[in-house]
């Protein structure tokens, strides 16, 4: 397949591995923003959401593809109290070890399978979600993006610590935020990181600066 998006998130999968390999052993128990989950079970998730891609490749392929990566986070039963429970218990039991190099290791054998399966795919192969979106691989490698550069920046804030986002990542991102003109966006934040916080809820904005998100076409993700 077109490997952009696959060479993306195999960059930020490493940045975050990195990152979480020199991680103090108090940083895995910090509660996160995403309540009630500890950082170990941001990263459990994480681990989750990127080990169903595997099993999703080697099933047959739908015939035409009708969701994008923007429209895949559409305020549906996906977020559902009952699918929010479920999700919350598989990272609770997939961070359930105590030893965390296992959880780095984890993280690590789980992107390069990712990469393994998704890089010979046809750029046009489109995959079926556990949700039953029909998508093309690459919008689904993009949602994979989303959560691995997010719940990311979730860790860095939970233990605290300079944000390991790579530029890559960042604008790929913006891009799917706020479309082609993505760049205009960034006169309404200090800097890219901070455009990225506030364009998906992680840091507050003032009406005078949602209004200009807006103006500026912010397609808005429903996160959860």
């Amino acid at each position: 397949m077109a490997d952009d998006v696959l060479s993306v998130l195999t960059g930020e999968i490493d940045a975050f591995t990195g990152a979480l390999a020199g991680m103090p052993p108090a940083g895995w128990e910090q509660p996160s923003r995403c309540d009630p989950w500890r950082v170990r079970d941001v990263v459990g998730h994480v681990i989750v959401v990127l080990s169903r891609v595997p099993d999703m490749v080697a099933a047959p392929a739908p015939e035409r593809a009708g969701t994008t990566a923007a429209e895949y986070y559409r305020a549906d039963g996906r977020f559902s109290d009952d699918t929010n429970d479920e999700r919350v218990r598989t990272a609770q039991r997939r961070a359930a070890d105590p030893d965390a190099a296992t959880l780095v290791r984890d993280l690590a054998d789980t992107g390069r399978t990712v990469v393994e399966v998704c890089r010979d795919e046809p750029v046009d192969r489109v995959v079926r979600t556990r949700h039953g979106d029909a998508m093309l691989l690459s919008d689904f490698l993009t949602t994979r993006l989303v959560e691995v550069a997010l719940h990311g920046l979730d860790v860095a804030d939970a233990v605290p610590r300079e944000p390991w986002l790579t530029p890559a990542a960042t604008e790929h991102l913006l891009r799917l935020l706020f479309g082609p003109q993505w760049p205009t966006a960034l006169a309404v934040a200090p800097d890219p990181t901070t455009l990225l916080r506030r364009a998906t809820g992680r840091a507050p904005v003032t009406p005078d600066e949602a209004q200009a998100l807006k103006s500026l076409g912010l397609r808005p993700l429903t996160l959860g």
